[in-house]
């Protein structure tokens, strides 16, 4: 059974259903070696038991949270781009595509940022 089926299963809208699930397959094709998951009700992606990259549905966005870290090391690109965001989480709008430059760059630098990580969040 796919991971997130069950997340999936539960949200209204099939267009946004159906990106959200796009860009969640594309994150497990472009990055195998991360271990799909759902905690806190959202589905996320891990590495060695160390979040990686965390995604949840809203009305009008998609968020994806990954830590103050990865927001903190592309804060200027996130600004330079027009993305929505908090000091936590980026809000990608339903009806703009995915920025999946970006989304590779922040999934690539906490996996090696957290290569020696041993606690689920950093500390």
């Amino acid at each position: 059974m796919n991971t997130f089926e069950e997340y999936l299963d539960k949200m209204d809208n099939p267009a946004h259903r159906a990106q959200m699930e796009e860009i969640l397959a594309w994150v497990g094709e472009q990055f195998p070696e991360l271990t799909p998951k759902i905690a806190w009700n959202q589905p996320m992606f891990t590495h060695h038991d160390t979040f990686i990259i965390g995604f949840s549905a809203a009305a009008k966005h998609m968020a994806v949270a990954p830590e103050k870290a990865g927001m903190d090391h592309f804060l200027e690109e996130l600004k330079a781009a027009g993305h929505d965001h908090t000091a936590l989480l980026i809000r990608f709008k339903w009806n703009r595509p995915m920025d999946y430059d970006l989304l590779r760059k922040l999934i690539q630098f906490n996996i090696e940022d957290k290569a020696d990580c041993t606690t689920f969040w950093r500390k």
